[in-house]
């Protein structure tokens, strides 16, 4: 049974327990009104360097990516193409991230997607021990371990944000 003050663990978190993968649950208020990185990391008290943000886009030969990049960056697109093998990606429109994923903008993960899509995780993840990325809802954040993590997603690490 769980107790009421316990975190509902998520998707994205039983996925990663079945994987046998170390991270913390970390509930931050959520502001429906900012749901920029910035606002989860004065939330978490963490440097916005560490609370990495989720962003699908779309290319013209590929299809669908996903990108994991620094809440304090945005997505290269050029870079982003380039790494995915594509001449040109998007952004997908809002619309479309809750039929394609599963999840809903301010809690869209890298893991537990509704199909597994090529991820790309900004090079600056593997510079730290852990890491932050939405643990698959809005106000609870992932606390893992960067490698396990890009391994899990069988993401690769590419320069794709701009700085």
């Amino acid at each position: 049974m769980a107790h009421k003050d316990k975190i509902i663990k998520t998707n994205a978190a039983r996925l990663l327990d079945r994987a046998g993968i170390h991270y913390q649950l970390i509930p931050y208020t959520v502001d429906p009104d900012n749901l920029a990185a910035t606002h989860v990391a004065e939330e978490l008290g963490e440097d916005i360097k560490r609370v990495f943000k989720t962003l699908v886009l779309h290319g013209d030969r590929v299809g669908y990516i996903v990108c994991v990049v620094p809440g304090d960056s945005e997505v290269d697109l050029k870079k982003a193409a380039a790494a995915a093998g594509d001449k040109k990606v998007e952004m997908i429109p809002m619309k479309e991230l809750l039929p394609l994923t599963g999840y809903i903008r301010g809690g869209c993960s890298p893991i537990g997607m509704k199909k597994p899509f090529p991820t790309f995780f900004h090079s600056t993840a593997a510079d730290y021990d852990f890491i932050y990325v939405s643990a698959g809802q809005r106000g609870l954040q992932l606390k893992i371990n960067p490698g396990q993590l890009i391994d899990y997603c069988r993401a690769t690490i590419s320069d794709i944000a701009t700085e």
